[in-house]
């Protein structure tokens, strides 16, 4: 951010010994212009973070005009942010002090690992939940009589819930704050795996299973939001890798835990047992975590502050603009659908994520026909098979840190060392070829004179595709939509569970009309036909950005 200009040359610097807080002093303070045309929660960040350290009082708060390439929002020499005039009292902004202590980037980074682990633990539980009772997905026909088609919602409409649940938990944490969220969505998360457990008809357990996916669709929305709090941007990325590693790791344990359990007890039950008491594990955990969202920390200091001096005026940024009800909704459940149809780098990414993703799922019942039917493995051995898919994505994380170099030395190479979302693009352009391989090996190597590793070796390069590809596309996305970040994750989150919740539905009667071979093949060369995006985009992105309303 650009040094603050001031409008005043008067400037003193005292303690507040209660709070060890710097307090700088100006009759106006005037800012550079954030971005314009964003949504107010981030625009209000970006004002935050060019504010002085500790308190800053001030009569006035206001800001530079920005340069615009639409003549019709060129902003006026100057605008008054605060809502009191010159002549109303003196203001006293809040914000993080120089090394505060509070302030979770100076938490100890042992801790901050702990906290990052942790949460991706919630995402690995809610991602396993999903796809836990395949290890046994015919268990409701054996006992309910439905047919196989009514048993695979289980797993879809637990994913249709991760395509909603969003739409209410990203807003909502930003009004209480990460902590609230997690709390309340994660303990109704593990009591709605109980009427699975004991359900008497089909019915109880496919609703339940819904709201399973709603609720535990927190820890995939808020998990990225809690990492970047306790982690600035330039120390970030591997703590992202961890968190891209985990939606997709949680899935592959799903089968393996729940095929054993299916061969130990002999009863579809258990496995919700096991998911409910491993998601009540989780949930203690994150009530023992504090709160991590920086303007609810400010705004409780700022609190702690009023009542110890009785002075209304201290307040936060985001108390002085708090975000308009009309801009949760226009960000999380219209401009989503208004950014997909009109802007081609968030549609074809959002759309690579969810082939790959519908991907994934499509194993869960690809596996146990090529592995059960062909190779007459029992329930606890087809899971086993996808160990492979999980040395991949270990694979995929050691690979990681060595893409952060290339990415870091790409951004000096830059005119004043200023990244390119492009710059995000290797990764993925190195790992995108890895799934259509991975997906013909699957396919040919299907045949009952083959030896089963063959299948099951095609989940190492999956693995290791998938979370390399998911990792630069999720941050290529981010990037190059900075002013509307929440509604472009909004879209790509629809986009990627919709499909996610769709593929379980014909993979069966594709494997079984096509045959194991042509099945995969034909899935290969889906995946084989969007490999050239992110080429695409690392040439012609720049461009498609120029032209674009909404992109950085």
């Amino acid at each position: 951010m650009s040094t603050p200009a001031v409008n005043n040359q008067n400037e003193k610097r005292s303690q507040r010994s209660s709070d060890s807080e710097t307090i700088t002093d100006h009759d106006n303070y005037t800012i550079q212009e954030p971005i314009p045309l964003q949504e107010v929660a981030s625009y209000r960040e970006q004002i935050r973070e060019q504010l002085p350290p500790g308190i800053l009082t001030t009569r006035t708060l206001s800001i530079q005009p920005y340069p615009s390439k639409n003549t019709d929002i060129e902003a006026v020499p100057s605008r008054v942010l605060s809502h009191l005039s010159e002549k109303g009292p003196m203001m006293h902004y809040v914000n993080w002090d120089e090394n505060d202590p509070e302030c979770p980037y100076n938490w100890s980074l042992r801790y901050r690992w702990i906290y990052t682990i942790t949460v991706a633990c919630l995402v690995v539980s809610a991602a396993f939940g999903s796809s836990v009772i395949t290890g046994r997905i015919n268990g409701v026909v054996e006992s309910f009589g439905c047919t196989e088609e009514v048993a695979i919602l289980q797993v879809s409409l637990m994913v249709f819930g991760f395509m909603l649940g969003p739409l209410l938990w990203s807003p909502l944490s930003e009004i209480t704050g990460r902590k609230p969220v997690y709390v309340i969505a994660l303990f109704l998360y593990t009591i709605f795996n109980i009427p699975c457990a004991v359900a008497k008809n089909i019915q109880t357990v496919l609703v339940c299973r819904f709201f399973c996916g709603f609720f535990a669709s927190c820890s995939l929305t808020l998990a990225g939001g809690s990492i970047s709090d306790l982690f600035p941007t330039e120390t970030r990325g591997s703590a992202i890798a961890y968190f891209a590693a985990a939606p997709y790791a949680g899935p592959v344990l799903g089968p393996l835990v729940g095929g054993w359990i299916s061969v130990g007890t002999k009863n579809w039950r258990w496995i919700y047992w096991v998911n409910m008491i491993f998601s009540g594990v989780m949930w203690v955990i994150i009530c023992f975590f504090p709160e991590t969202y920086h303007p609810i920390l400010l705004a409780k200091r700022a609190k702690r502050i009023r009542a110890e001096t009785g002075d209304p005026t201290y307040v936060t940024v985001e108390e002085e603009f708090p975000v308009p009800i009309s801009e949760l909704v226009q960000a999380n459940l219209i401009r989503p659908f208004i950014m997909l149809a009109t802007e081609p780098i968030l549609l074809l990414m959002s759309s690579y994520i969810a082939i790959i993703y519908a991907l994934l799922y499509a194993f869960f019942f690809a596996y146990p026909i090529v592995f059960g039917e062909v190779h007459h493995f029992n329930d606890g051995e087809i899971g086993l098979t996808f160990i492979g898919v999980l040395i991949g994505t270990a694979f995929a994380l050691v690979a990681t840190p060595y893409f952060e170099k290339i990415y870091q030395r790409d951004i000096k190479k830059r005119p004043g060392g200023v990244p390119t979302p492009e710059d995000r693009l290797p990764g993925m352009m190195s790992a995108a070829p890895w799934i259509p391989v991975s997906l013909f090996i699957f396919g040919w190597t299907s045949f009952p004179w083959c030896h089963w590793i063959g299948p099951c070796f095609s989940g190492i390069p999956f693995g290791f595709g998938m979370v390399l590809v998911y990792y630069a596309a999720n941050n290529y996305i981010i990037d190059c939509f900075p002013r509307y970040v929440t509604s472009a994750l909004a879209a790509k989150t629809l986009v990627r569970s919709g499909s996610g919740a769709a593929f379980p539905l014909f993979i069966n009667q594709m494997y079984h009309r096509l045959n194991n071979q042509w099945a995969s093949t034909l899935l290969a060369f889906i995946s084989l036909a969007i490999v050239p995006i992110p080429f695409a985009f690392y040439k012609w992105g720049p461009g498609i950005r120029a032209r674009s309303k909404n992109a950085a």
